[in-house]
């Protein structure tokens, strides 16, 4: 669910306050519009003050943790040496082309799609006015609500040789041998990312439309244009700097996939991280892979931000969607049943679908499934997004006070250089947290450090808050922007210290957005699969680890139960935004 977040955060923090209803789900803010910056209304007259010792300290200290994964897979190019130029000659010659083209199939294949699934279903709820309509708006989010390999179990399970589909088929026709292409594989993957993935699209792009197309359709309408000449001229357009974020979006979660790679035996960039760190034992080849994944995310960030930039040209703050002069076009006949096929084909591959597939083995192995280890699953998964959750969450929000009350060019950085964590992949992280960890180790072996961070929680903590960090500082940010900064400066006149205003003003005004940052944060970390999957303590499986152990062995019925507890858990930020949305309506 990814930078996706911090939609949800600003669309969560618009419910709780009416007064700025008009700029609710503007495009999500990106690492140069944080607070401090000359774009930031609230910091752009202030005078630049010099951060306290502690405070710089403690903030570099910060910079340092959240962005070792990445200097150390960065570092590991500088032991380029004649047995790295082997190691480098080796892939070459043998998975790195496969890698590439692979990923590179993957990716088109699944901007493709998610690019015209998430555009077709935003422009049906947003340009058009049909039965049912209001219920497709949110239900078209479900789909952020199933992890990306909890749709691949589901689809494995029930459309596989062995699967209930082919073998009713078989028995019932007298048919033989495999009736449908295998599942697992490159096309299979692809339709699981699209279904899964889709929302990012659509979410941006609805909102896109919704802030101008109406009026313009209408307009376009009057000067006799005809329906397809109104999308495909007024409203395609209006949606593409959008379309190209959400799709930017998708495929930075795709790159950082394994749970679906790994299942699916795909040989994919992150696949060949872990295959070259825990199967070939080979941690330099995992890190120049890591790096090479970790460029192609970068180039994709960038790309995703020129996109959000242009977004901001072209939204508007015009009449409020749906005003009287300009409604959606009100469908007839044929072309509702037509939207009703455009909006529900996607919610029922997406999240209808893979439920039911995967409620069928967990009824018929109900008697048998291990309900007492379950509880140590789910116990294990609660407590450490509990502990992830809290301590991102008061991270960001010392990040995100001093960057407001002592704006400077080392607040201004470490806000931008902790908002890019979310899209460092978690292959990415694990390898650049467990690469220095080694050098320690062999430098100085009784300091236990491997000991420390593969066998206690503190290396997936850390894991953690490399990767959550962004979302937790997204959901404060956006509090704050809707603080005026005249409450500071009355404070400081009565006398105020720093701890006092944040106490006593900043806080009570920030309770909703510290509340949805937490909320994030645990989702996100029940969640999460490559990085809690190596860095685990002994004995601690999560919800996730589980269901992807189980679901790898074949044992789906068991691995139904966690899988869908995770759904579960997904529906919390789900329910949170399709709130607003009804309340919007």
């Amino acid at each position: 669910m990814s930078r996706n977040m911090a939609l949800i955060v600003d669309a969560y923090n618009s419910y709780s306050q009416c007064w700025v209803q008009s700029q609710w789900l503007r495009p999500i803010s990106l690492p140069g519009d944080l607070p401090g910056s000359s774009k930031n209304k609230y910091m752009s007259s202030r005078a630049r003050a010099t951060l306290p010792p502690f405070s710089a300290v403690a903030l570099l200290a910060l910079v340092a943790v959240l962005m070792l994964p990445v200097l150390s897979v960065a570092v590991s190019w500088l032991q380029f040496d004649a047995e790295a130029s082997t190691v480098w000659q080796q892939m070459l010659q043998t998975v790195l082309a496969e890698y590439t083209l692979t990923t590179l199939a993957l990716c088109v294949c699944v901007g493709i799609g998610v690019a015209a699934v998430g555009m077709l279903t935003a422009s049906a709820v947003t340009l058009f006015e049909f039965p049912g309509r209001r219920i497709f708006e949110w239900a078209l989010l479900l789909p952020l609500a199933m992890p990306a390999y909890v749709v691949a179990y589901a689809y494995t399970d029930f459309l596989q040789y062995s699967g209930p589909l082919q073998s009713w088929a078989r028995a019932s026709f007298g048919l033989q041998g495999r009736l449908l292409p295998e599942v697992r594989s490159l096309g299979g993957a692809v339709l699981v990312f699209t279904v899964a993935l889709y929302p990012y699209v659509y979410l941006l792009a609805r909102t896109a439309l919704a802030e101008r197309a109406t009026h313009l359709m209408e307009a376009a309408r009057l000067l006799g244009a005809p329906l397809s000449r109104r999308v495909r001229q007024v409203a395609l357009p209006l949606a593409r700097p959008a379309i190209a974020a959400g799709v930017a979006l998708a495929l930075m979660e795709t790159l950082a996939d394994y749970g679906v790679a790994s299942y699916f035996g795909i040989q994919t960039f992150t696949a060949g991280i872990y295959k070259a760190w825990l199967a070939m034992d080979n941690r330099l080849a995992a890190a120049q892979l890591a790096s090479l994944l970790l460029v192609v995310v970068a180039v994709l960030l960038k790309l995703e931000q020129a996109a959000q930039k242009r977004m901001r040209f072209a939204a508007g703050t015009g009449q409020v969607p749906g005003s009287l002069d300009a409604q959606p076009t009100v469908l007839a006949g044929k072309r509702i049943w037509l939207a009703w096929l455009v909006c529900g084909v996607p919610i029922a591959l997406g999240f209808v679908l893979p439920v039911l597939f995967m409620l069928r083995p967990l009824v018929q192995g109900w008697g048998g499934l291990a309900w007492g280890q379950f509880g140590g699953w789910a116990w294990n998964s609660i407590y450490l997004a509990s502990i992830s959750a809290a301590m991102a969450t008061l991270l960001a929000l010392g990040v995100a006070f001093l960057a407001r009350s002592q704006p400077s060019t080392l607040t201004e950085g470490a806000a931008r250089l902790t908002s890019l964590g979310y899209a460092i992949p978690g292959a990415v992280i694990v390898v650049g947290l467990l690469m220095p960890v080694g050098w320690l180790q062999d430098a100085a072996p009784g300091l236990g450090a491997g000991y420390w961070v593969t066998a206690t929680v503190l290396g997936i903590v850390w894991a953690y808050l490399v990767r959550f960090c962004a979302v937790a500082l997204q959901s404060v940010q956006s509090g704050y922007s809707r603080i005026p900064v005249s409450l500071d400066d009355s404070a400081r006149m009565l006398g105020a210290s720093r701890l006092r205003l944040l106490s006593q003003v900043h806080w009570p005004l920030l309770k909703r957005s510290v509340a949805t940052a937490a909320l994030l944060v645990f989702v996100d970390v029940m969640k999460e699969l490559p990085a809690t999957l190596v860095l685990r303590p002994f004995n601690s499986d999560t919800l996730a680890v589980v269901a992807f152990q189980l679901a790898r062995d074949e044992r789906l019925g068991e691995a139904a139960l966690p899988a869908l507890a995770l759904v579960l858990v997904g529906l919390l930020p789900v329910i949170l935004i399709s709130r607003t949305l009804r309340t919007r309506a």
